[in-house]
C-alpha cells in the first residue's frame, strides 16, 4: 500500500470545517524536554517539521460545526519560518474568522482508553481515531456582500 503511518492526507478547509473556523491565538510548539536536561538548564527549543524543516507553530481553533462541547476546541499545526498572524477580528467582537490554506489530516489511534485483559477479564478496547490537523497557512474569511436590492 502507498499510504504508510503517519501519512499527510490532502483535504479542504470546507470539509474538516463545513460551519467554518475561528482562530483563539497562535504559539509555538516546544519540543519535549526531560527532566534531566530540565535539570542541565538547557534551553527548550521550538519543534521543527519533519518534512520542511521550518518551525512549527500551534494554532488553536474552535470547530463551529463540532457536535460536543469537548470536539469543540482543536489545534491546526502551521509550518513557517516566523509566527503566523490571526486575521482582524470582527469589528465590535473578538471572534476571528480563518480558512486554513494547504490542509493535511493525519488520522492516528488513541489508545490511551484501551484496557488488556488481566486475570481473566474481558479485553475492553475504547480506542478511536485521532486526527492531527496541519496546513500551510491561514488567511481571513472573505464575505461576500449582497447584492442591493434593485
Amino acid at each position: 500500500m502507498a499510504i504508510s503511518g503517519g501519512s499527510r492526507l490532502p483535504t479542504t478547509h470546507d470539509f474538516v470545517f463545513p460551519r467554518g473556523a475561528l482562530v483563539m491565538g497562535v504559539e509555538p510548539v516546544l519540543k519535549f524536554q526531560s527532566a534531566e536536561e530540565r535539570a542541565k538548564g538547557l534551553p527548550v527549543q521550538q519543534e521543527t517539521d519533519k518534512e520542511s524543516g521550518l518551525l512549527v507553530w500551534s494554532v488553536l481553533v474552535i470547530d463551529q460545526a463540532a457536535e460536543r462541547k469537548t470536539d469543540a476546541v482543536v489545534t491546526v499545526k502551521i509550518a513557517a519560518p516566523h509566527q503566523p498572524v490571526p486575521p482582524e477580528a470582527i469589528p465590535g467582537t473578538d471572534v476571528r474568522p480563518v480558512v486554513f490554506e494547504g490542509l493535511t489530516v493525519t488520522p492516528w489511534i488513541d489508545d490511551k482508553a484501551c484496557r488488556g485483559s488481566h486475570g481473566g477479564e474481558r479485553h475492553r478496547c475504547r480506542a478511536k481515531l485521532g486526527y492531527s490537523l496541519r496546513a500551510s497557512g491561514m488567511k481571513p474569511v472573505v464575505v461576500k456582500s449582497a447584492a442591493k436590492a434593485a
